[in-house]
């Protein structure tokens, strides 16, 4: 079970604490198809996570506002002010047409990889 995800400062590499280690982008595919469901907030994204995975992916909040952040700046998202369903204020994200291509094609790229993987480790 995946407990956490968090981003080691100034590396490309994502590890989880349980020490196990997590191919870079892996939070940023898995926001990107959180978001081709509707628009959410930063505490949504991450029940989403955690519920799609049964409970395996339990998101570190700084780690989740990195992936934002980082794929804000690549134009795959846009983000909006607005009032959450607690009656706060949150910032919500939605998917852009960049996004969703760059979802396409890691979605593409994350499923060959994990035939190969699957391959390699179902060897006798």
């Amino acid at each position: 079970m995946v407990t956490a995800v968090a981003v080691i400062p100034d590396s490309r590499e994502t590890t989880m604490k349980t020490g196990s280690d997590l191919i870079y982008g892996t939070l940023n595919v898995l926001v990107l198809k959180a978001l081709t469901w509707q628009p959410m907030h930063g505490y949504a994204i991450s029940n989403w996570l955690r519920e799609r995975s049964g409970g395996a992916l339990q998101v570190d909040d700084a780690a989740l506002y990195k992936s934002l952040h980082r794929l804000e700046e690549q134009g795959a998202i846009d983000s909006e002010w607005g009032v959450s369903e607690n009656n706060r204020r949150a910032k919500f994200y939605r998917l852009t047409p960049i996004g969703r291509r760059q979802l396409r094609d890691e979605r593409t790229a994350w499923m060959e990889f994990a035939v190969a993987v699957t391959r390699v480790l179902r060897t006798a």
